[in-house]
C-alpha cells in the first residue's frame, strides 16, 4: 500500500510537470549563482510571464559545465545555453519550441551548447544523475525521479541484512579516499551488539579545488537522506548527522529544507511510512578545519570537543561517536546507495574495473578548457578524462601533469595519462582517488612551487596533536621556501626526502601520513626541478625549464 501511495505521487508529478509544457530549468548551484544566475531567474520569469506558451521556469542543480555558466536548459527539448545574462531571458523565451538546428543558425547561437561534445556525453552519471533535473528544494521533484523508492521498498519488503548484502555484493568503495569496502564497514557496525548505534555523513570537504560534495548536498540533499536512512536500516541505527562544514551555505539551506520535508512526509523520524523503523538526523556545522575530514576528529568536533584525532584501534565502527559503534560514509558514498538499492548490485558492478566498481565524481579543475564537475565510469584514463571531457589545455600549451587526491595525493606526469583511473592505478603511480579532486597544470607549472602550496596548506591545517606531522610539516615547508627562492642546498633536498620519511610513517592520521605526498610525486617524476631549484655558485637558482 505504502509503495503504491509513493508511485502514485511519482507518476502525478511526472505528469504534472510534462502538462506545464517547455521546462526552463535554471542552474542554482554556487558556480551559476555567483555568476548571476538568480538574476537570470528573475528575469525568465518576467519574459515568461504572458509569453503565451505553455512554460515552468525553475531553479535546478549544477549541470557539470561550471566554466560556462550561468547555464539554462530547455526540456524536452534537451536545449541548453551557456554564459546566459539576464537580458538574454527574451531571446531564450522566444526560442521555446525551436530545434537546435535551427537555433544554431540564428541569434542564439553564440549561446548554444553542443550536448553532443564529450563533456556531456562521456559521463556515466548514478550520483549525479538527477542534477539539473528537479528542484532541489522540491521533494516532489525528487518522488519524480523515484526518490524513496529505494527506502521505501527496503523498509517494506527487505530485512535489514538484506539490503546489506546487496550494498556488499555491488562492490561499492568508500569514495572519501582510502576505498575501503562499503559493505565491509557496514557489516562491523552491524555486527556490533550495543543497542545505541549512529551514522554519520561526512560532508566536510576540504581539498583544495574539490567541489564534488557540496555540489552533491546542494543539488540532491534528498538523495543523501535516502542514504543515510537505508544504512541506519541496514546496520541498526537510530540516529544520524550530517557533518557538513559552514563555509557551504546554500549546501546546509537545502539540506536543512530537505530535512524538514522528509520529517513531514515521514520518511524521516518516529515509525517511518508506517513500519516499526525510526530514525532521525541531525545537522552539524564544522568550523572548516580540514583535519575534520579525518573520521575520529569529525567525531571530536561532533561531540563538541577540539577537532583532534585520536590513535586507531578502536575503529569508529566499533567505538565511535560518544564510545557507541558508529558508520561513517562520505556524500558520495551515501548518494551511490538509494540506486543501488533499488536497480540492484549487479547492476552497480557491471560499470568499472574488477576491483573498482560504479563511478567517480572528480571535481575537474585548473589548466583545463572544460572545468567542472564529471562523473565518469571508474577505469577510464586520466588523458580520456582530460583532452576528452576536459576538452584539452588552453592556449594549445602542453599538460604537464595532473594532481589527483587533493593535499594528500600527487602528482601524475603527462606521460603516465594512459592509466586508468581506479584506486590501485593511482596508488601504483604515488598517487591516491581521495575524495575527487583533479587539478590539471600545464607545461608553465614550477612543480616544486606546486608541492610547497600543498605542504603550506597542511602544516596550516595540522592540527598540531602529534610532533611528525606538527613540527614536520613546517619544516618540510621552510625547506621548499628555500627552494623556491634560490637559496637552498644539497644538504637541503636530502633533509626534505628524509622528512617526508619520517613524517609519511610517524603522524598519527592521515593528514600527516599522505602531506609529503605531493612532495614524493613530484620528487619521483620531476626531480630535475628540484636539483635546478638549488643554489648555483652565484647563489640564485638555476631556471627551471618550462
Amino acid at each position: 500500500m505504502i509503495l503504491e501511495v509513493l508511485r502514485q505521487k511519482a507518476e502525478d508529478t511526472r505528469r504534472e510537470l510534462a502538462s506545464a509544457g517547455t521546462l526552463i530549468n535554471v542552474c542554482k548551484g554556487t558556480g551559476c549563482v555567483s555568476n548571476g544566475s538568480l538574476e537570470v531567474l528573475d528575469a525568465l520569469d518576467e519574459a515568461a510571464n504572458g509569453c503565451g506558451k505553455p512554460c515552468k521556469v525553475r531553479g535546478t542543480g549544477c549541470r557539470g559545465l561550471c566554466a560556462a555558466g550561468p547555464l539554462v536548459s530547455l526540456d524536452p527539448a534537451g536545449v541548453m545555453f551557456q554564459a546566459v545574462k539576464p537580458k538574454d531571458a527574451a531571446m531564450i523565451v522566444a526560442s521555446m519550441g525551436e530545434s537546435p538546428e535551427t537555433l544554431a543558425q540564428g541569434s542564439a547561437k553564440d549561446h548554444l551548447l553542443d550536448m553532443n561534445m564529450p563533456f556531456f556525453t562521456r559521463q556515466h552519471r548514478v550520483v549525479l544523475e538527477n542534477a539539473g533535473k528537479i528542484d532541489p528544494e522540491r521533494l516532489e521533484d525528487y518522488i519524480a525521479q523515484d526518490g524513496y523508492l529505494a527506502l521505501v521498498t527496503a523498509l517494506t519488503e527487505q530485512t535489514p541484512q538484506e539490503v546489506l548484502e546487496v550494498v556488499t555484493a555491488s562492490g561499492l568503495r568508500g569514495r572519501g579516499g582510502a576505498g575501503y569496502p562499503t559493505g565491509l564497514k557496514w557489516s562491523t557496525v552491524a555486527k556490533a551488539s550495543d543497542r545505541i548505534k549512529y551514522v554519520i555523513c561526512n560532508g566536510d570537504e576540504g581539498d583544495p579545488g574539490a567541489f564534488m560534495d557540496r555540489s552533491v548536498m546542494e543539488d540532491d540533499p534528498h538523495r543523501i537522506i535516502e542514504g543515510m536512512t537505508l544504512a541506519a536500516y541496514a546496520v541498526g541505527a537510530t540516529a544520524g548527522y550530517i557533518y557538513v562544514r559552514a563555509e557551504y551555505p546554500q549546501a546546509i539551506a537545502r539540506l536543512r529544507k530537505a530535512l524538514k520535508q522528509a520529517q513531514q512526509a515521514h520518511f524521516l523520524g518516529d515509525k517511518i511510512c508506517g513500519t516499526s523503523f525510526s530514525f532521525n538526523i541531525e545537522l552539524r556545522l564544522g568550523a572548516g578545519a580540514f583535519v575534520c575530514g579525518e573520521e575520529t576528529a569529525l567525531i571530536a568536533s561532533i561531540e563538541g570537543g577540539r577537532g583532534n584525532p585520536r590513535p586507531r584501534p578502536p575503529y569508529p565502527a566499533a567505538q565511535g561517536l560518544w564510545g557507541h559503534p558508529t558508520l561513517i560514509n562520505n556524500v558520495e558514498s551515501l548518494s551511490n546507495i538509494a540506486p543501488i538499492v533499488r536497480n540492484g548490485a549487479e547492476w552497480f558492478s557491471q560499470v568499472g574495473t574488477e576491483k573498482s566498481k560504479g563511478t567517480k565524481v572528480f571535481a575537474l579543475a585548473g589548466r583545463v578548457n572544460h572545468t567542472g564537475l564529471v562523473e565518469v565510469p571508474m577505469g577510464i584514463t586520466l588523458r580520456e578524462i582530460v583532452f576528452e571531457i576536459g576538452g584539452g589545455i588552453p592556449e594549445g600549451k602542453r599538460c604537464k601533469a595532473v594532481q589527483t587526491g587533493g593535499p594528500s595525493g600527487g602528482c601524475i606526469p603527462e606521460e603516465k595519462l594512459d592509466s586508468p583511473v581506479d584506486y590501485e592505478s593511482l596508488a601504483a603511480l604515488g598517487s591516491i582517488m581521495g575524495s575527487g579532486g583533479m587539478i590539471v597544470m600545464d607545461e608553465t607549472s614550477n612543480m616544486v612551487d606546486v608541492a610547497k602550496f600543498f605542504m603550506e596548506f597542511c602544516m596550516t591545517e595540522s592540527c598540531g596533536k602529534c610532533v611528525p606531522c606538527r613540527v614536520g610539516t613546517a619544516q618540510m615547508n621552510d625547506l621548499l621556501g628555500k627552494m623556491v627562492s634560490g637559496i637552498a642546498t644539497q644538504a637541503d633536498l636530502d633533509l626534505l626526502e628524509e622528512l617526508c620519511d619520517v613524517v609519511k610513517h610517524t603522524s598519527l592520521c592521515g593528514l600527516g601520513q599522505s602531506a609529503p605526498n605531493p612532495v614524493l610525486s613530484t620528487l619521483h617524476y620531476f626531480r630535475e626541478e628540484y636539483e635546478a631549484a638549488l643554489a648555483g655558485t652565484n647563489g640564485k637558482a638555476t631556471e627551471i625549464a618550462s
